[in-house]
């Protein structure tokens, strides 16, 4: 069983959509798969009490509890548990750094979101655990400022190479309790997330997948 966490100390970067979109693209892909919200806002928790589908589930757990929880779900075959955290330093955003096989760092091409993720890596690399930035909510095309974002990340500790755009599929699906897979199957946002769960898979498979490729977003 793998173990995913969304952790940053930045609000508004999109965190709890990807890991819910994540989430359901996972288990289009046949997956079995678990979310844990640790966030005090809920945020995927409320997704799912709007959602009619009764998977993935959704669960909110206390930060002491959670080895206990996935010690459970592992023992229940799950193969892929996602972990929602709160957007500050909490001892819950730290139990699921301790916990997860990598942990995403969700980051705005901005220069405020850039200077804000320096606790998190801090945190991460007192921990020792593996972790990459995720460029999201990008400008919907091929720009300067996203591409010097990339390498400013690079630098901080690396960046996947799948960005994403700034698309309305994501304020919809999660307002009707969808993923973006599911909001539009075939829409670019729905391949962004697709491509997103290829590469974290491989990452904690431990297997090659193209980094190395700037940043873009069509």
């Amino acid at each position: 069983m793998h173990v995913l966490a969304l952790v940053t100390q930045k609000g508004g970067t999109g965190k709890s959509s990807l890991a819910i979109s994540l989430a359901v693209a996972a288990l289009e892909r046949g997956l079995k798969v678990y979310m844990i919200d640790l966030d005090p806002q809920a945020t995927a928790r409320n997704w799912f009490e709007r959602r009619e589908a009764a998977k993935p589930e959704v669960a909110t757990v206390e930060a002491n509890r959670l080895s206990a929880a996935l010690i459970a779900l592992q023992r229940k075959g799950f193969d892929l548990v996602i972990l929602d955290t709160p957007g500050v330093d909490t001892p819950a955003t730290t139990a699921a750094m301790q916990a997860a096989d990598l942990c995403l760092i969700p980051a705005r091409p901005s220069v405020a979101d850039i200077e804000a993720a320096k606790p998190t890596i801090r945190s991460l690399n007192k921990l020792g655990k593996p972790f990459s930035f995720v460029l999201n909510q990008c400008p919907p095309n091929r720009s300067i400022r996203t591409m010097d974002a990339y390498r400013a990340l690079q630098l901080m500790g690396g960046v996947s190479g799948v960005t994403l755009a700034l698309r309305a599929d994501h304020v919809d699906a999660l307002a009707q309790g969808q993923g973006v897979t599911e909001r539009d199957t075939q829409g670019k946002a729905a391949a962004e997330i697709r491509e997103l769960l290829t590469w974290a898979v491989s990452r904690m498979e431990g297997k090659t997948y193209d980094d190395q490729k700037e940043a873009r977003v069509a």
